[in-house]
């Protein structure tokens, strides 16, 4: 059973998601409203997915969390990241901090479909359509880099 960490600080949306997953055959291992809490329980339960809000209780930034995955990565699989967040304008994200994003509102099956993105991306590095309204991968910081230095 594949086990999924949420990092939400909205309950609402967080149980939604649990629930949703849950019926959905994913094990949630746990929900993190902080930073601190989403980095504890990534060490202490190894999850294979997680759904990340880029804005945690207590000023957090989500994208703090998965640089607790490296540990993890040497050993196992590494841990695949969808970031969930209504700010996908002003990401800056890149696949140094995870894997894809997904806009906030989302429907059930958005969020669903994009998980499965994320496990083919961590599974083959690549994605395949269909994409659902507001997924998209993260680009390459490597690319990103090259662009910037020849730009």
């Amino acid at each position: 059973m594949i086990k999924v960490l949420i990092a939400e600080d909205d309950l609402m949306i967080a149980d939604a998601a649990e629930e949703l997953l849950v019926k959905m055959g994913y094990r949630v291992c746990g929900i993190a409203r902080t930073v601190t809490d989403a980095i504890a329980l990534a060490q202490t339960q190894k999850p294979d997915l997680a759904v990340i809000d880029l804005r945690l209780a207590g000023d957090g930034i989500g994208s703090d969390i998965p640089s607790s995955f490296a540990i993890r990565a040497r050993c196992q699989p590494r841990c695949g990241v969808l970031y969930a967040t209504g700010n996908t304008k002003r990401v800056a994200l890149t696949d140094a901090d995870g894997d894809a994003c997904l806009a906030k509102p989302y429907s059930a099956a958005d969020l669903v479909r994009s998980l499965q993105l994320v496990s083919e991306i961590v599974a083959t590095g690549k994605a395949s359509p269909p994409f659902p309204r507001g997924f998209r991968m993260l680009p390459s910081a490597n690319l990103l880099g090259q662009e910037q230095a020849y730009g």
